[in-house]
């Protein structure tokens, strides 16, 4: 499982850097947000796929028994995936802004206008 997974990570990231190249900005935003879920898929991937036991504690129970799943990736991708939505809500709010006010999405075409 950990070889399909490391492939789905190289093509997301290949992807992600793929589109950061192009000259649109739109396409910027989606090859950061590919880069981004590759980097989550990583941190899981890195973290081991455990098929043990959540990690809770029972009321009769004083410890977890071994194979139980690391709690701290799982809530650190969470708030990643949080995080990159509102990043990326705002970049896109943003972009449609600028698309709105110059009248292209060009990254070459912004720099060389007055508005």
């Amino acid at each position: 499982m950990e070889i399909i997974l490391a492939f789905v990570i190289g093509g997301l990231f290949a992807a992600g850097f793929y589109m950061l190249l192009r000259r649109s900005l739109l396409k910027l935003l989606i090859g950061l947000s590919l880069m981004s879920h590759g980097t989550n898929l990583l941190i899981f991937t890195v973290a081991r796929l455990t098929r043990g036991a959540p990690p809770v504690i029972n009321m009769n129970e004083s410890a977890l028994k071994p194979p139980f799943a690391d709690p701290m990736p799982q809530a650190l991708i969470l708030t990643a995936i949080v995080i990159s939505f509102g990043v990326t809500a705002f970049a896109l709010a943003l972009a449609f802004r600028s698309y709105r006010s110059v009248g292209t999405d060009d990254l070459d075409q912004m720099q060389s206008t007055d508005a």
